[in-house]
């Protein structure tokens, strides 16, 4: 007896381990969904009903980063499948396994501008890692297998798969297919011993050497390799935004995030190091400021799986590409844990450094500080998973969180606002055991407030942290040290909803923060809560997100530093010739070439 398409679509995504997805019903896809439903009745699946194509997107990109796995979301034609486009690019940004499913009219009307068509295949070209219309049902099953394969694998990315209505309810001898053969798709995982050979002889030479961990570090699963490595040689360790987690921040060889909001000592030893060993990690311009200013004192180690990537804005004098997880292990494997440390001075100057130039959480008599409330929320639950939105609370968590591998989970390279709670939904449909917290600003979660009534229909645990200054937060820094206080259209004051009130119309559980609250028993109190919460933190209005290295300067330049403890200063360093400035100037900082000298 024959199946329908639909059914061998929703078969061969459940026979590749597919537990949840997330999606959103409507006229072409109503085949497949008739599908999702007798599946779920048998207890095969759990599809995650939302209230907007974009969380869907973000919810499975979420479930991905946070378990490793791949992610399915599912939307029908025309403006269901539009609604995921930012969701992919977000993915597609940041290398997050997904497969993506959307309904197509019928094939015989496909160009003819049908009710609800638009080409997403051709839409979404460009920010996919690959995809896939369905022309013929007895494809299915291969197309399904070939897509989480390709998802998955190499440099993780989104993969697209268009099924037209009609080949969704064709009835067809359906057979299971799961091997995959993609000739033309070897992505290389171990690297070249020879160049495994020589990073190794630079790691041994090199006085100041620096391990500069980005997102592949995280995807590859290789943060004990990297913290073998680091400790073995006593190598400091500065990760990205997307690489956050990669390295425990609480080992004294870390020095946090470098880059545009990074710590002063990760972007003062970026500059002063002899050596970069770049860890899946791509040099972009966040991090890296003004490209010719970045590491120039530096030899560069570059591993990463996507030789696309090696190259392609340093040249490295030492490329490797492969899977990060099997260099690292390579690289240990060759080397003994008797090797000679040269790194002691290094160490010290860097420890100089921390010290001189703290990440300190302000305290006001009139004002909560967005970096206490973040800072309570690390010391109360230090082994959650964290996503956020984008903006200056997004760098305050990146600055004062300490998360392990897969508990940092934020939009990094599309910084998509908006993406926080249904990212932070996925996380907890994927981990209902775990503690997941939202940390998100006031305008960023008013881009899919509507996902409220998602937690409240499937009672997602997720705890939603509003940092709340009334304004486009880093629009507003940046307006305010750029285009002297001229604020077009950052303030968010009025029509602001009551996020209590809000809370309280879904069914939730809502609060209010000010400063007269006992911040510690509030945190203690949203934790502690049995069910989705939204807490409505009101934070000091103009507080500024410092460090910060200006647009097209380099990363020994930035703004915002506190006074340097300077008779602490043993010899001269790029911190002893930065000026400090309280306020966003672009003059007297240090010019790269003294830096140089001086180092």
């Amino acid at each position: 007896m024959g199946t329908t398409g639909a059914f061998a679509l929703v078969d061969s995504v459940r026979r590749q381990g597919v537990k949840h997805m997330f999606g959103y019903p409507g006229g072409a896809i109503l085949p497949v969904y008739d599908e999702i439903y007798q599946a779920e009745s048998r207890g095969e699946l759990t599809h995650i009903l939302v209230r907007h194509e974009q969380a869907a997107v973000h919810a499975a990109d979420g479930y991905a980063r946070a378990t490793g796995e791949v992610g399915v979301c599912i939307a029908t034609s025309g403006p269901g499948a539009t609604n995921l486009v930012t969701g992919i690019a977000t993915a597609q940004m940041d290398s997050v396994p997904l497969v993506v499913i959307t309904g197509q009219v019928p094939s015989y009307a496909i160009g003819t501008d049908a009710f609800q068509e638009t080409d997403i295949w051709g839409i979404t070209l460009p920010i996919v890692k690959h995809s896939y219309v369905i022309r013929e049902a007895e494809d299915i099953a291969r197309i399904v297998a070939e897509a989480f394969f390709i998802a998955g694998t190499g440099r993780p990315g989104p993969v697209l798969i268009d099924i037209p209505k009609d080949i969704a309810q064709k009835v067809f001898d359906y057979k299971p297919e799961v091997e995959v053969n993609l000739p033309g798709y070897k992505p290389t995982k171990k690297g070249h011993l020879h160049q495994v050979a020589s990073a190794v002889k630079l790691i041994r030479e090199a006085k100041r050497p620096l391990l500069y961990a980005g997102g592949g570090a995280i995807i590859s699963n290789a943060h004990e390799e990297l913290q073998q490595l680091a400790t073995r040689f006593q190598i400091p360790v500065t990760t990205t935004l997307m690489g956050k987690g990669a390295f425990d921040e609480n080992n004294p060889l870390s020095v946090g995030m470098l880059g545009m909001h990074g710590s002063a000592y990760a972007n003062f030893a970026v500059q002063g190091c002899d050596l970069l060993i770049a860890v899946g990690a791509r040099f972009d311009d966040r991090v890296t400021g003004k490209l010719d200013t970045f590491a120039p004192l530096a030899k560069v180690i570059h591993i990463d799986i996507d030789p696309a990537e090696v190259g392609k804005n340093r040249v490295p004098e030492v490329p490797i590409v492969g899977d990060v997880k099997i260099v690292l292990a390579a690289m240990l494997k060759s080397t003994s844990y008797e090797e000679a440390i040269q790194t002691h001075d290094w160490l010290d100057q860097i420890q100089e450094w921390k010290d001189d130039y703290p990440l300190a959480v302000p305290h006001y008599d009139t004002d909560l500080s967005p970096q206490e409330v973040i800072d309570e929320f690390r010391k109360q639950a230090p082994d959650a998973f964290y996503t956020t939105d984008v903006g200056q609370h997004q760098m305050w968590s990146a600055q004062f969180l300490k998360c392990g591998p897969r508990r940092w989970i934020s939009s990094a390279g599309l910084g998509t606002m908006g993406y926080g709670m249904p990212a932070a939904m996925g996380v907890q449909v994927a981990l209902p055991d775990r503690q997941v917290v939202c940390i998100s600003g006031d305008a960023s979660f008013q881009m899919n407030l509507q996902e409220l009534a998602t937690l409240a229909q499937y009672n997602i645990k997720v705890k939603i942290v509003i940092i709340n200054n009334g304004w486009q937060g880093m629009v507003r820094q940046w307006q305010e040290a750029f285009y002297d206080q001229r604020y077009s259209s950052s303030n968010m004051e009025v029509g602001m909803p009551n996020f209590v009130k809000l809370a309280d119309a879904f069914g939730l559980k809502g609060l209010l923060v000010t400063k007269g609250d006992d911040l510690g028993s509030i945190v203690a109190e949203i934790l502690a809560h049995d069910g989705p919460v939204l807490a409505d933190f009101r934070v000091k209005r103009d507080e500024n997100c410092y460090p910060m290295v200006p647009p097209g300067a380099s990363n020994a330049q930035m703004v915002g530093l506190p006074e340097p403890k300077r008779d602490r200063i043993k010899k001269a360093t790029p911190a002893q010739v930065t000026a400090p400035l309280a306020a966003p100037r672009l003059d007297a900082i240090t010019e790269p070439e003294r830096v140089k000298e001086l180092v």
